[in-house]
């Protein structure tokens, strides 16, 4: 045994040793001089494989007395002494390796316990003047583990809870030991009351489990890749020279040439790879990734039922568990690491014009999170061409806005139009010019350049949509994900916990009832209960949010009758953007808030479901998340686009909410332009508060909250706070990794908010653009700097939400052909233009638009309080609708200029959305899933892969062969000497024969 290394024995519990019992060590055992002779002595070695013992053993571990000497027991010196010595910490580099400094930390279990206040203070006692004195501390077992001792005072007792956890910790790490990995245990940290588990998975074992999960890895066979030539070579070259000041300075960003080839790890075949640097051959990510398969995989038993490390943490025995992060990331004495890296070229808001480096986030993160950001980057991306034609269509919108003789009719006070009241008794009659300001500002968002735009988009989100196919394409090549979907369904879903212990629940009450069962499953009869709960539950959800809109609607009647008794002409002007403002920040608020809500009800109700797999729970969560949240966000703007002024009926016949709320109509220029008001302050307002201020806000308020408490603890342990922390301490304070499901549903909506109304809303675009220039960092940001790092997980693609932006993508088409045709005046226009327009213009359209009322035929009770308010009686007031005038024969029916109108708008929406739909169509045709080189590269690793295997049979056979003649030529010389054997043997023969003659 090396001089720095300490036994540790275990004594009988029947053993006495007199005083020592008592010692006022309390909770250090110290070792008889005649123990080393015991013939069952347990020795275990600081820096070895840990294990733990079993909860059986009842023996009290000790520890040599003389390595209580050799770390230094001198309360006032040891002091000056720690600070002149090196830092034992410095050797396993703060927590990223174990206490030899060799054996990398692959990952942690994190364990709350009750530290009793005198170990605290024999802890503060005891100080080390080497890395042996930090390896004692640390090997020491768990509180309670050995026998107490006491000071005199009686410690409070470990509760049964207390107990039973940690007897199912010392199972399941015992558990893992025998599944090869190594563990090692740290209590002496700066949490109190939290142990650190460290597990190593070494050589042989990543072998196992990489060969299990056939992880493709690189091997000796390198190969050029293909490059372009000619024409292409030289614009590829022109490119590259342009963007080289936006590419990110990463080795893993330069554009490669060459390749290794690579297959699935198999320990038979290990001469195809190359392993001169063990070390590095399995990265930080994939050992995280294989020990993480192991702890899913290794259960304890001595619980009610087997607990995976899901139903561990689930039920407190562990309280986390992550592999840790590469070092820290900013400091000018940290050395240059990955994660270091990815804060300085990617997590950085300086350096937003710059591409992502999405290799090195892949290498650090894992391919699921690496395509989501590699996706938010070409949506980002392809957002700029939108942007642009946003633009300019808006800015067409602003050219033409003088020439818009609609508009100019409307603004013309000369026209003298009087409009019917908006509200019953304290509305009085107003002029058509008052509305000017909205008229105006409508042609912006609805002239006929909308039309193209919606066009454009439509196409736009196909194409967006095939290039992301084709970029996923490159990057399963680049990051050898080709023919992976069978290996992942093969080998990565495991049951989940919960689903196990509801079969295993099942199964032990089947067993009561005396019955004889084959493997139990959950059968869609043990789910009713769950199903019906999700469906009532979804219905419930969905017309809470209808409630809540109809709440809003009352509010805006309400409001715009009181807001028009007011005595200012200004306040009663502007009525209508009073009350859209105020209703729209209503909606963004509640909107807001029931995402939250809706999210944790979204994960309740997938819980109780059980899904069997993890992607089955994933697939079933973002599909009730996304439809809830999808009504929430969009509910207000449909009843905008689609129903608000749709039911009003019309003067002296008004229909009526409650028998006493009329029903809201829209702007004589139409809704249009209330709804790009509320399209733009709830999309603005989702995204500046929900997505931004929310996701930098509350991390930083977690964190100050952290820095308080670690302030609080500091001061009142100040040699504990000077202590630099641990790699494993530092990341427990970061947050836990929730999933990408939360950024994924943030954009999936913007995606919506972008391409469903973008007929009202040309700025759209833009505003999602400049969103995700900061989003993507606030992003990178997070996962480098304020997350835990999670477990990197293999994905060839991005799952579900592909079909939801496809659905997104049709369901757009359909919206905006409605959204044009009933919302905006696009078809009314035409129709008038072609059908009733004398000279060809549109000249006179506005009064076509508007129907006449005697304002004699009003209800009892509804008539103006004020009718003179203008100066002058009204007997004839306008409205905007089609129907007969109050002298024709059929007073106020509807009109046959109605139904024209209405035939012209329903053929547009099925002419526009068969168009479209078959463009879309056309460009998913005409455009491959697979780039035609990449392709070719995959055709070619497969050709190369099979050149290498034959090539190793040849060698097989050659060496067969060599070994064939070998032996063949052993043979003939041995035939040769045989002639002269056997005449030897047979002489001896005949000798031994005439002697047993002659005896």
């Amino acid at each position: 045994m090396d001089k720095d290394e300490i036994d540790l024995h275990t004594i009988p519990p029947d053993a006495s040793w007199g005083p020592h019992t008592d010692s006022a060590f309390h909770g250090v055992e110290f070792l008889p001089e005649n123990l080393g002779e015991a013939p069952n002595e347990t020795e275990m070695r600081v820096n070895e494989k840990y294990s733990s013992l079993p909860a059986e053993e009842k023996g009290i571990h000790i520890i040599n007395i003389q390595a209580i000497e050799d770390i230094g027991y001198v309360q006032h010196e040891s002091t000056l002494l720690n600070s002149l010595s090196r830092d034992p910490d410095a050797n396993c580099k703060y927590g990223l390796y174990f206490r030899d400094g060799k054996r990398k930390v692959d990952y942690i279990l994190v364990y709350h316990y009750k530290k009793s206040s005198m170990g605290r203070t024999l802890t503060k006692l005891i100080h080390h003047n080497d890395a042996s004195a930090r390896n004692t501390k640390l090997d020491h077992p768990l509180p309670g583990k050995g026998a107490s001792l006491d000071l005199g005072e009686s410690e409070p007792q470990m509760d049964y809870h207390e107990d039973d956890k940690r007897f199912r910790r010392e199972e399941y790490e015992s558990n893992l030991t025998e599944a090869g990995l190594e563990l090692e245990r740290d209590e002496d940290t700066k949490i109190h009351g939290v142990g650190f588990v460290k597990i190593h998975a070494p050589w042989h074992v990543l072998c196992r489990e990489a060969e299990f999960l056939k992880l493709k890895m690189p091997t000796k066979k390198v190969y050029q890749i293909n490059q372009a030539h000619g024409l292409l070579k030289k614009i590829n070259s022109v490119i590259q020279k342009i963007t080289e000041p936006i590419q990110p300075k990463v080795a893993e960003h330069k554009p490669q040439t060459m390749k290794r080839l690579s297959y699935p790890f198999s320990r038979e075949k290990r001469h195809l790879f190359d392993l001169s640097d063990k070390d590095s051959f399995f990265d930080s990510k994939t050992r995280s990734t294989i020990v993480y398969e192991i702890l899913k995989r290794t259960t304890c038993t001595k619980a009610k039922y087997s607990m995976g490390i899901t139903s561990l943490l689930a039920n407190g025995v562990y309280s986390a568990a992550y592999p840790l992060h590469d070092g820290d990331y900013e400091g000018d004495d940290v050395d240059l690491n990955d994660r270091k890296l990815l804060f300085e070229e990617w997590a950085s808001y300086g350096v937003f014009y710059k591409y992502q480096p999405i290799d090195l986030v892949r290498k650090y993160f894992g391919e699921k999170i690496g395509l989501y950001f590699a996706w938010l980057g070409v949506y980002t991306q392809m957002l700029i061409p939108a942007s642009i034609v946003g633009i300019i269509v808006f800015l067409y919108g602003c050219a033409t806005v003088d020439e818009n003789i609609p508009s100019m009719e409307m603004c013309d006070q000369r026209n003298n139009i009087t409009m019917c009241p908006l509200c019953d008794k304290t509305c009085s009659y107003w002029k058509m010019s008052s509305a000017c300001a909205t008229a105006r500002a409508s042609h912006l968002f609805d002239n006929p350049a909308t039309v193209f735009f919606s066009v454009f988009m439509a196409l736009w989100a196909a194409t967006f949509m095939e290039h992301w196919k084709r970029r996923q394409m490159r990057l399963n090549y680049r990051w050898d994900l080709t023919g992976f979907e069978e290996e992942e369904e093969a080998v990565k879903d495991h049951p989940r916990a919960e689903y196990e212990a509801k079969v295993l629940e099942k199964s032990l009450r089947k067993e009561y009832r005396h019955k004889e069962t084959d493997k139990e499953k959950l059968t869609w009869k043990d789910r009713f209960p769950a199903y019906f709960t999700n469906f009532v539950g979804i219905i419930f959800m969905i017309g809470l949010t209808f409630a809540i809109v109809f709440g809003v609607i009352i509010y805006r009647i309400s409001t715009a009758a009181a807001l028009a008794i007011s005595s200012t002409p200004s306040g009663r002007s502007n009525v209508r953007v009073t009350v859209t403002a105020t209703a729209v920040i209503i909606n963004l608020v509640v909107i807001i808030i029931l995402d939250e809500v809706y999210g944790c009800i979204a994960r309740w109700l997938t819980q109780i479901e059980v899904p069997k797999t993890d992607k089955n729970f994933e697939e079933r969560l973002i599909f009730k998340a996304f439809l809830l949240k999808f009504v929430n966000a969009y509910t207000p703007i449909f009843y905008v686009a689609f129903f608000k002024g749709r039911f009003v009926g019309r003067p002296g016949d008004y229909v009526y909410i409650f028998h006493s709320f009329r029903m809201e109509e829209c702007a004589p220029g139409g809704c249009l332009m209330e709804l790009c008001i509320q399209l733009s302050i709830i999309m603005l307002g989702k995204q500046l508060i929900q997505n931004n201020l929310f996701e930098i806000g509350i991390p930083k308020m977690k964190k100050f909250i952290r820095y308080v408490k670690s302030k609080r603890q500091s001061s009142l342990d100040h040699e504990e706070h000077m202590k630099k922390k641990q790699r494993y301490e530092v990341d427990h304070n970061l947050e836990p990794f929730a999933g990408l499901t939360p950024e994924y549903m943030e954009m999936i909506i913007q995606f919506g908010f972008v391409t469903l109304f973008v007929a009202s809303f040309p700025l759209a675009p833009l505003f999602a653009l400049l969103n995700n220039i900061i989003e993507i960092r606030l992003d990178a940001k997070k996962f480098v700097t304020e997350l835990r790092r999670p477990v990197a997980v293999r994905a060839k693609d991005i799952g579900i939400w592909y079909n939801i932006l496809r659905g997104i993508g049709k369901l757009a088409v359909i919206i905006n052909a409605f959204v044009i045709s009933f919302t905006s005046d696009f078809i009314p226009r035409l129709v008038y233009l072609y059908m009733y327009s004398e000279n060809g213009t549109m000249h006179g359209f506005v009064n076509h638009t508007l129907s006449s009322f005697n304002v004699s035929d009003f209800q009892e009770g509804t008539a103006p309080n004020d009718p003179l308010e203008l100066g002058y009686k009204v007997q004839i007031c306008r409205y905007k609708d089609y129907r007969e005038p109050p002298w024709s024969e059929n007073k106020y029916d509807i009109s046959k200029d109605f139904w024209a109108v209405l035939a012209a708008r329903l053929a547009f929406v099925i002419v526009f959305q068969n168009l479209v739909m078959f463009m879309s169509d056309f460009v998913d045709w005409i455009i491959p899933d697979i780039p035609k080189d990449i392709s070719q590269q995959i055709h070619k690793e497969k050709v190369l892969m099979v050149e290498v295997f034959m090539k190793e049979e040849q060698g097989k056979v050659q060496m067969l062969e060599t070994w064939k003649d070998k032996e063949k030529k052993k043979v003939e010389n041995w035939n040769n000497h045989s002639p002269r054997l056997s005449r030897s043997h047979s002489g001896s023969l005949s000798s031994c024969h005439s002697y047993h003659v002659d005896v």
